[in-house]
């Protein structure tokens, strides 16, 4: 039988006479086991809740949006010529103005956009959704479900909307103010979007505010690969007007948890080194209570090398048999948590109530071998000062 394997199974069993040595190991086990089983949970929580934020934010937030520059405008030939030139992208031009909705004593700050409905069901599923309800013609308004709840609004009731535009009134300015007729609903799933975004006709929106009927305040843009169509329309328009990335409006954002999901993983893949520190300490005690051994089996014809690779491999079992271990403990906790509904989310903010979930392959690869690298590195020091061990000191003492 190779020397080596033999030895290495036989430090791994338990000794009775020193049974602190394999509960060292044990502990060494246990701690990398729990620290890539958190590990591989915790990047699976990190990865599902940004691609659940990334989904909200594109639903609200268009993949593209063409904007005026300074004091330019979008006009209708603008639009006819994109349609024409990229017949595989959806267009919708829109006015929006910041307002003020009442009702009662109640008021929300927010934005109404005025869209032409059959577009703008091209470029926003949550809109399509609210056609269902009922197309908004004329003043009559599309809110969120959110505001629809908290002015408790009944189907065809009025509500009032302050514009910032001011207009002659008496001896001062006063804003403008129209009421609307609500008839039907969007629901985005986030309440913030839900109670500042409201939608009506163009037209409607276009008499209030004064604007003329081929003049716009942006084009919102639909493609399935906006990251890389973004870059052909932007070659093609005018200098008067620029386009935008709704990834670009969230870059702080996104950046912000990039850099707390780097933060997390480096914080856990502490808790592994901790661990690591138990088998530096499990293989040191192996190798001071077995240094007559390994003397003795130098002094037979066993060369330090075959010592030195007792230990290591010795550590590396500990180790992988630990990392093993923890990733499929990982793996029963994310489905668990992601089958039962352990832990409640709001209702308000994600589509469902259990843990959203997602580990990617290049977290759990960057997971393993980090864990793997630390294990090899706590068990070389072991390993090397075993090999290092003086045959003529230890036997002349034994």
């Amino acid at each position: 039988m190779n020397i080596v394997s033999y030895l290495v199974k036989r430090f791994l069993r338990f000794d009775k006479e020193q049974p602190f040595i394999f509960l060292s190991a044990l502990l060494a086990f246990s701690g990398i086991a729990l620290g890539v089983m958190v590990l591989i949970i915790a990047m699976a929580l990190m990865n599902g809740f940004d691609n659940e934020f990334k989904k909200k934010l594109t639903v609200m937030n268009y993949p593209m949006t063409i904007q005026p520059k300074f004091y330019a405008t979008c006009d209708e030939a603008l639009v006819e010529d994109l349609r024409k030139k990229f017949p595989d992208l959806s267009f919708s031009p829109y006015i929006n103005s910041a307002i003020l909705s009442r009702k009662g004593d109640l008021m929300e700050g927010g934005y109404l956009f005025g869209v032409d409905f059959a577009q703008e069901a091209k470029v926003n599923a949550v809109v399509a959704a609210g056609l269902k309800n009922g197309t908004p013609k004329g003043f009559d308004v599309m809110v969120g479900k959110a505001l629809k709840e908290e002015y408790s609004l009944s189907q065809n009731e009025k509500l009032t909307y302050v514009f910032t535009q001011m207009e002659p009134g008496g001896l001062a300015l006063t804003p403008k103010i129209k009421r609307f007729k609500v008839v039907s609903t969007f629901d985005s799933g986030l309440s913030a979007y839900d109670k500042g975004f409201s939608y009506t006709s163009i037209d409607a929106l276009q008499r209030v505010l004064g604007i003329p009927s081929y003049l716009y305040d942006g084009i919102h843009v639909y493609s399935p690969n906006p990251e890389a169509d973004i870059k052909r329309v932007a070659s093609y328009l005018p200098d008067t007007v620029s386009i935008r990335g709704w990834w670009e409006d969230n870059g702080n954002f996104f950046a912000a948890l990039k850099m707390e999901k780097m933060s997390l993983f480096i914080v856990l893949m502490l808790i592994i080194l901790i661990a690591a520190i138990n088998i530096i300490s499990s293989l040191l005690m192996t190798v001071m209570n077995r240094r007559s051994e390994i003397a003795l089996l130098i002094s037979l014809g066993a060369s330090k090398q075959e010592v030195k690779k007792v230990f290591l491999i010795l550590g590396i079992v500990i180790g992988v048999l630990g990392i093993a271990t923890g990733a499929v403990f990982g793996f029963i906790g994310m489905w668990v948590l992601g089958t039962f509904d352990i832990i409640s989310l709001p209702a308000d903010v994600y589509p469902t109530s259990t843990l959203p979930l997602d580990l990617s392959a290049v977290d759990f690869f960057s997971i393993i071998v980090g864990a793997f690298v630390i294990v090899l590195l706590s068990s070389w020091y072991p390993a090397k000062k075993a090999s290092e061990v003086d045959v003529l000191t230890v036997l002349r003492n034994e």
